[in-house]
Order: structure tokens, then C-alpha cells, then sequence
């Protein structure tokens, strides 16, 4: 093998089988693969469920592509290939269960590419723990089927150090070449800054490691991230005022990135906390916290056994990249959400996949290894139950929530306030997108308008202002018609209520 790696494949030791029995134990790599990446589809269309909603996150991405509602507020830090990506459904259908089915396929298929990534670098069981451990995650499940870019991040860093890591190996191996390119675009198209992170060690590598420095891996890794980036890049000329202030903008989004230890606050979110801003919560029971404080030790003990068998590189590489991913939100940022960190635990979860399969099938006496194995077993069904109780948790809080959303949408209708139509104030990106209105906020990070331009509006197209219970509506609103629905009350403006009858609003719209 080449000099640039001092890292062996797996089966560099072995013969390599011929014909048939070398097509049957491909296929039989490939059939263990597909199954993870088949259960993971199959497990979020059973515990998800495609009938869920969509979220504020997910309304931002999808109305940018969706005729059902105008385009929502557009922040700095975002990108629009998650918006692209929903694109085929979204853009001709409004049906939420059609396109979570969709995304589920689609979620279990790049699963099943970013693991085949790997073949050959690591043993088959390893990486298909690797891969169902990851799936299990209470946070891959739920964003699985999602309209968000944070797991195609997870799977194109996965297939991304899998493919440079073929691509030291064999440098003949062109499909590793296109497999390291197509998946930095892949993260760059979904978050620029996230794909930064991400290849930070792998551009080191290349660029200051003789042994590792091959210009066609260079090239392919940096021409992806272009690729990725570049409607992003262009697009803050277009619409931001250029690149830095893009950038300064989506650190004000952010809260103002610089030292931040938001540890706490990832823990503190494990519960099932979607998004931890501000983190006051309590601490979660120690049995949810549990698996996060074993991880980087089942992660160190994966290195130490790769380091033993000669495989470094197969190990630490992807470790490298984990800390990198997680850095910027375990350190620089003030908030947290678990979703965050989902392309630190797709590259962890290969070395503790090893680590694991290590502790029962190491060489020991009878009794050790019965109790390694029993130990192994009661810790992951003891993992996976406490994932599926966070997971069904999530899931009933977010069902209900986006079916109050659903009901105000509809009240707003009751009152007259119909397409086309305006929402502002407090939570009124998502419930303008069910009511099939635009949305406006006057200050704060997503502030696209004036109130002189609300009130404008006012005149001419129903317009509603939501506050919640506790809240105080804008000067200008104060007087208008005021209604509750639940944890809502909205201000309807009045000259569009006093026009409700079928031939004043033809008078008025």
C-alpha cells in the first residue's frame, strides 16, 4: 500500500476472497448496512410519525420553496439547501405526512451511503453498530424526517472522513475522490460554518503532514466546500451587504459568538429540550445524562484499541473531527439544542462502536467475557429504553404544540383574517405559515420590517398582531378588536374586521 498512511486496512492481512465468495460476503456487508439504514427509516416513520407538524426552523426552510405561504423572514446563519432538498415534495404538495415519508426514505438512504463509506477500513460489525447506535439516538430519530439541515450535516461528515481516509489508502480509488467532494458539498450546502469545522483536521492533515499530503484529495475536499457554498457566498453580496457582514450578522443571531461554556446547557437539553435559549431548566435525571458521560471514554478506549491493532489513523481521524464539529457549540455559542451535535455523534460512534465490540469479544477467561457481555447488553438496552422515553417525550410535546398552532391558524381564519394577510409579534413566523399569510417583525433577529409599514398594511390586507397572555401589544394595536385562543391573544386590526362581509371585503381588498 501506498507510504501516505501508516494505517492498514482491516483485512490487509487477509486474502481477499474470489469470486463468488467474495460477491457474498460484499453483498452480505451491503445487506447488514442496508438493514440499519432500513430500520432507521422504518423506526421514524413508527415513532415519529409522518402526521407531525412542521416546526418554526422547519416553516423558515419549507415556505421559501412552498406556495402555500410567502416566503418567512431568511436569517444570516442560514442556508437554503435543506429548503432545496424538501424541494421535490414542498414545491407542488401540501401534505406534512407525504413529505416526512419522503425524508424518512431519504434520511435512511444517506445512512446506508455514509456507512458503506467506510467499507474496508473497519470491521462489518463494528460498522454496523456504529450505524445503529447513531440511529437509535432519541435526536437522530426525531430530526431524522425533519425539513432541518443538522443530520445531513452528521451524514456528510460521516461519508466525507470515511472516503479521505479511502482516498490515503488507495490512491487510485476515484469513487473515494468524488465521494470526498460530493460530501463537503453536501455540508456546505446545508451550513457553510458547520462544513468549516468539520474538515479543519483534514485540511491540516493535507496541507501540513507530508505523509498525508495528496493534492487530488486537497483539490476534491476544497472544491466540494466551494461548491457547497458558493449560493450561500453569493448570496451575501446579493442580499447581506458581502461575506463579513453575513458572517457578523449570523453571529448576532447567535448571540454574539465568543467564549461560551454551554456544556451545561447541552446537558441541561438531553431531557428532550429542543432548543435551550435561555437554559434554565433543571437538570434532567442522572439516567438521561448517563450515556453522554460514557461516550468520550467508550470513545478514548476506541482509540487505544485502534492504536494497539495498528489502525491510528481509522480512529483518530474521525475523533478529530467530532471535537472540531463540537467545539463552536459546546464553547462558543450561549445556548444549546441537541441537534447541534449530531455530526460529532455520527463520528463517535464509530471508535465506541469499537470499543464495544472489543469488551465482548476480546480473548479472556469464560466468566470475564460472560460478564463483559452481560455488562455490554443490560448498558445498551438500558441506553436504548431511556432514548425511546426522551424520543416519546419529544414527540408528544411537539405534536401538541403544532397543533395549537394549527388551531390558531384556523381561529384567524374564523375572524376573517385570510390570505393574503399579515401576522406579527409573538410566535408569528410559524402560525402566519399554517394560516397561509406573510409574516413581519418590527425588532429582534428577525426584524424584516417598520411598524409604519405594518400599519400601512393594515389598511388594505387583514392584519393581526399576537401576543401572549402576559405580553403587551404594540402602541398601534392597543385599540383594536382583541381575541384569546388558548395561550394567544391576537388583535385583529379593525378596519378589515369592520369589512368582514363578503361585499365589504371586495370593497376593501
Amino acid at each position: 500500500m501506498p507510504k501516505t498512511l501508516h494505517v492498514p486496512l482491516v483485512d490487509a492481512e487477509r486474502r481477499r476472497p474470489a469470486g463468488r465468495i467474495g460477491a457474498a460476503r460484499r453483498f452480505g456487508g451491503q445487506r447488514a448496512l442496508a438493514l440499519v439504514a432500513g430500520g432507521f427509516t422504518v423506526a421514524q416513520l413508527a415513532l415519529v410519525r409522518p402526521g407531525m407538524g412542521l416546526g418554526w426552523d422547519e416553516v423558515v426552510y419549507v415556505s421559501q420553496v412552498s406556495p402555500q405561504a410567502p416566503a418567512a423572514f431568511f436569517s444570516a446563519p442560514r442556508a437554503r439547501g435543506v429548503s432545496l432538498l424538501a424541494a421535490p415534495i414542498v414545491s407542488w404538495s401540501t401534505s406534512t405526512e407525504l413529505l416526512r415519508v419522503y425524508l424518512a426514505l431519504l434520511s435512511g438512504l444517506g445512512l446506508f451511503l455514509a456507512l458503506r463509506a467506510w467499507r474496508g477500513l473497519v470491521p462489518l460489525r463494528v460498522l454496523t453498530l456504529a450505524g445503529a447506535l447513531f440511529a437509535t439516538l432519541w435526536v437522530t430519530l426525531f430530526y431524522g424526517p425533519q425539513v432541518m439541515p443538522n443530520y445531513w450535516v452528521a451524514i456528510g461528515a460521516l461519508a466525507l472522513v470515511g472516503c479521505f481516509l479511502r482516498a490515503q489508502v488507495n490512491r487510485f480509488d476515484r469513487a473515494a475522490l468524488w465521494g470526498v467532494g460530493l460530501s463537503a458539498a453536501l455540508m456546505a450546502w446545508m451550513r457553510p460554518t458547520d462544513a468549516v469545522y468539520v474538515t479543519l483536521p483534514l485540511l491540516v492533515l493535507l496541507v501540513c503532514v507530508r505523509r498525508w499530503r495528496r493534492w487530488q484529495v486537497l483539490g476534491a475536499l476544497a472544491g466540494g466546500l466551494a461548491a457547497g457554498a458558493v449560493e450561500w457566498v453569493v448570496e451575501a453580496y446579493v442580499a447581506y451587504g458581502g461575506l463579513r457582514q453575513r458572517l457578523a450578522d449570523a453571529s448576532v443571531v447567535q448571540g454574539g459568538l465568543g467564549w461560551n461554556f454551554a456544556v451545561d446547557d447541552q446537558l441541561r437539553s438531553l431531557v428532550g429540550r429542543t432548543l435551550c435559549r435561555p437554559c434554565t431548566a433543571p437538570w434532567p435525571h442522572p439516567a438521561v445524562l448517563i450515556w453522554w458521560f460514557v461516550l468520550p471514554l467508550l470513545a478514548a478506549l476506541g482509540l487505544a484499541i485502534a492504536v494497539r491493532a495498528g489502525r491510528t489513523a481509522v480512529a483518530l481521524v474521525p475523533l478529530a473531527c467530532a471535537a472540531t464539529a463540537a467545539f463552536p457549540y459546546l464553547f462558543l455559542i450561549g445556548y444549546a439544542a441537541p441537534r447541534f451535535l449530531l455530526p460529532a455523534y455520527a463520528l463517535l460512534a464509530l471508535p465506541v462502536a469499537g470499543a464495544l465490540v472489543h469488551l465482548v469479544t476480546a480473548p479472556r477467561s469464560r466468566r470475564r467475557r460472560k460478564a463483559a457481555v452481560t455488562l455490554v447488553a443490560l448498558g445498551l438496552v438500558g441506553h436504548l429504553a431511556i432514548q425511546y422515553a426522551v424520543l416519546n417525550h419529544v414527540v408528544d410535546g411537539t405534536y401538541a404544540g403544532r397543533r395549537e398552532w394549527d388551531r390558531t391558524a384556523a381561529e384567524l381564519h374564523r375572524l376573517g383574517v385570510r390570505p393574503p394577510c399579515l401576522l406579527t409579534g409573538h410566535e408569528a413566523i410559524p402560525i402566519a405559515f399554517y394560516a397561509g399569510c406573510s409574516s413581519a417583525h418590527t425588532e429582534g433577529n428577525n426584524a424584516n420590517t417598520t411598524v409604519g409599514d405594518v400599519q400601512r398594511t393594515a389598511r388594505r390586507l387583514p392584519v393581526a398582531v399576537l401576543v401572549t397572555p402576559a405580553g403587551r401589544p404594540p402602541s398601534y394595536a392597543r385599540t383594536w378588536p382583541q381575541h384569546r385562543i388558548g395561550e394567544v391573544r391576537m388583535y385583529v386590526a379593525p378596519v378589515y374586521v369592520a369589512a368582514a362581509s363578503p361585499a365589504g371585503r371586495g370593497a376593501d381588498t
